[in-house]
């Protein structure tokens, strides 16, 4: 399976963007701050700029994992492999305040919101469980879809 995060706004609060299954539109996401992290950066570069709990993962391809989530008190896909984050999972939530770095899902989109989160969760979740009982492999790519 492969899922694709394309950010396509930035504000001072949010990073709003579209999220991809397999190449097929799923649905709209939020994330914190885009602060310009790329996963070609070292450690260092990366402590430098990043603010914990208030930005966005660095943009590249991710390992996405099944994880017993103690916050949420249930399974979650969790990605794998960020420089300096970690427990980064795709879950419930409409705005900034409801994300650590994590990725929210919404069917609808507003300035610094994502719709709907419940029922985005709830469609993409069982095609993720299904993939990760298949044994397939799951990856993640996060771009700039933004054009300068």
């Amino acid at each position: 399976m492969e899922l694709t995060v394309d950010r396509t706004s930035k504000t001072n609060q949010s990073t709003i963007g579209t999220f991809s299954v397999n190449g097929s539109f799923e649905s709209y996401c939020l994330e914190p701050v885009d602060r310009g992290l790329t996963s070609d950066m070292s450690l260092a570069e990366v402590q430098a700029i990043k603010i914990a709990g208030s930005t966005a993962i660095p943009t590249g391809r991710y390992q996405v994992i099944k994880y017993f989530s103690p916050d949420h008190n249930e399974d979650v896909p969790c990605l794998v492999g960020v420089t300096d984050f970690e427990y980064i999972e795709l879950h419930v939530g409409n705005y900034p305040r409801d994300t650590k770095g994590c990725i929210l899902l919404g069917t609808g989109k507003a300035p610094d919101e994502v719709l709907n989160s419940r029922v985005a969760v709830g469609h993409f979740y069982p095609q993720f469980f299904a993939a990760v009982d298949a044994g397939e492999d799951i990856w993640i790519t996060v771009q700039d879809a933004i054009l300068a």
